[in-house]
């Protein structure tokens, strides 16, 4: 079969073929010439080998004019996403792999400015691109115009991504929502000046609730830069709202649409916006069914304008009822406080301390008289009381004095050292008595030496003799040092040291052992083991003011 040849000229472009997969699978062999250059007929053999050598740049070229030939335009690829890289440039380069293989691609940035989602690792997409040939590497790689993903729509797909990426970072949270305000004076609306939705809400508001300031911030509702202009009038306002007088709400929204139309509110500007907002957000975005991220982050989410509207301003015929049934409340109840008022007037009028005070104040200056008596009369006997037992104590005290006790001590040691030596001294008459007879007895044998045994013997028994003094006189001192402890910790400063007090009267010093003792307005004096602290009672006994 006669091979086909095609010339590819210079500064000519090669017609397409129609796609066919059987062709690519199994091309016809071909050769391109470069530009400039002219293969003829007779230079190609049955070999098919060209004259002269190619250089390799001639060779990716041929090859690149190959493949354009041999698919068409457009192509559409099923893959997994894998590697994607993007550099500051703006472009995106990632591949596409199945299970058995790969293809590397580019996404120029004005292609991947419109994507709706966020690409990552593993996820199935198509790609609309076209096969063409990197020369200066000389690989073939997919320029690719569109993705989709795969199973889902891109705005669906990127709705999610937000959505859970808002979510993981608070920005759904119920506890930072803030309710509307019962009686707004000012609010603002963020809209389109020629929707639907500014005049349904406005007419909503108008009829349900005239007296009240509204600003509108017209705005795009739908489109490119949309997203930025909704999101730019809602910080206008927070920085604004002090020089309009106060902003009690916001109303962000617009009629309903496809959403593709509602995107501008699915952005993560207006997101932020919403959420950085100080002023309450109720957003109002297309019909009932419509839902978009505006509605998840801002503080009430309304099914429509006109009820956002009926959301943010009540209706004031049912203000001025509410007001009128308040004021006969009100009134009702000031005739009765009134009323019970005068009542008890009339009751405390009858009670005797009011008909005759000063009969009620001399009974009671005769009552304090009384108890004043007694109180004397109690305290000097406690008063005689205390100072016999401290007459007593000071008289055991002075016989249980370290001193005292000292003093008895050393006589007791001193009689007996007088008894030890005046037994020792007998012992040694004694023994001199029988070493004089034993040396006489013993004047033959070895004078000399029986006189050394003496003598060591005389010496071990004053040795034995000083250590039994020293002993009891150590063992009289311990009992000496264990009777003095014991006398100090009988005495009451050791009690205050364990935490007790003792607590007097100021006026007259008696010592406070019932909280009947004392009367409102008593000053008293608590002493503890550092120091003391004055205090007043504030203890209140019960009133008979209402008694008849």
């Amino acid at each position: 079969m006669k091979r086909r040849r095609r010339e590819i000229k210079s500064g000519g472009e090669t017609p397409r073929l129609p796609f066919d997969p059987d062709r690519v699978r199994s091309p016809e062999p071909s050769i391109a010439k470069p530009a400039g250059e002219a293969v003829s007929a007779s230079a190609q053999g049955q070999t098919g080998v060209t004259e002269s050598p190619l250089t390799v740049s001639q060779f990716n070229r041929i090859i690149k004019a190959a493949l354009q030939s041999r698919f068409p335009a457009e192509i559409r690829v099923i893959g997994e996403l894998s590697n994607i890289s993007r550099p500051s440039g703006g472009h995106i380069y990632f591949t596409l792999k199945d299970s058995t293989s790969e293809v590397r691609c580019v996404m120029w940035r004005s292609s991947a400015q419109t994507l709706r989602f966020d690409l990552s690792e593993g996820l199935e997409v198509v790609a609309h691109a076209s096969v063409d040939v990197y020369e200066p590497r000389g690989q073939y790689q997919l320029y690719v115009r569109k993705l989709a993903p795969c199973g889902v729509g891109a705005l669906e797909l990127a709705f999610q991504q937000l959505k859970e990426k808002l979510g993981r970072a608070g920005f759904f949270d119920v506890d930072r929502k803030r309710p509307l305000p019962a009686y707004p004076r000012t609010i603002a609306v963020v809209t389109s000046l020629t929707g639907a939705a500014i005049r349904d809400i406005l007419q909503t508001i108008a009829r349900r609730y005239p007296k009240i300031r509204i600003f509108v911030f017209g705005v795009r509702v739908q489109g490119e830069g949309s997203s930025e202009d909704i999101a730019g009038a809602i910080r206008r306002i927070n920085c604004a709202r002090a020089s309009l007088g106060g902003i009690d709400a916001i109303i962000a929204g617009r009629g309903g649409g496809s959403i593709e139309d509602l995107w501008a509110f699915n952005s993560e500007a207006v997101a932020r916006a919403i959420y950085d907002s100080q002023i309450p957000v109720v957003s109002a975005v297309g019909h009932e069914v419509d839902f978009t991220i505006a509605d998840f982050v801002a503080d009430v989410r309304a099914a429509t304008p006109t009820a956002a509207a009926e959301l943010v301003v009540p209706v004031l015929a049912d203000v001025l009822h509410n007001f009128a049934v308040f004021e006969h409340r009100l009134r009702h109840a000031m005739r009765r406080r009134m009323e019970t008022t005068r009542l008890r007037l009339s009751s405390v009028e009858r009670v005797s301390w009011f008909r005759d005070p000063s009969t009620q104040v001399r009974r009671l200056h005769q009552g304090i008289d009384e108890i004043v008596g007694r109180l004397k009369l109690a305290k000097a006997r406690r008063l005689n009381k205390l100072r016999s037992r401290l007459h007593q104590l000071e008289t055991r005290m002075m016989q249980s004095r370290p001193s005292v006790q000292l003093a008895k001590r050393q006589s007791r040691l001193e009689r007996i050292s007088r008894h030890l030596f005046r037994g020792a001294e007998a012992v040694l008459r004694r023994k001199g008595v029988r070493a004089r007879g034993m040396e006489i007895r013993m004047a033959s044998l070895s004078p000399r030496r029986q006189f050394e045994l003496g003598v060591l013997q005389l010496s071990q028994l004053g040795g034995r003799l000083d250590r039994a003094m020293s002993r009891y006189f150590q063992d009289q001192t311990g009992i000496l040092a264990s009777l003095d402890a014991r006398l100090r910790a009988s005495g009451y400063e050791q009690v205050l040291r364990r935490g007790f007090t003792i607590t007097r009267r100021v006026r007259d010093g008696q010592v406070i052992r019932s909280a009947v003792e004392t009367r409102p307005d008593d000053f008293v004096l608590t002493q503890t083991a550092d120091g003391q602290f004055r205090s007043r009672v504030v203890d209140e006994l019960p009133s008979e003011i209402f008694d008849a």
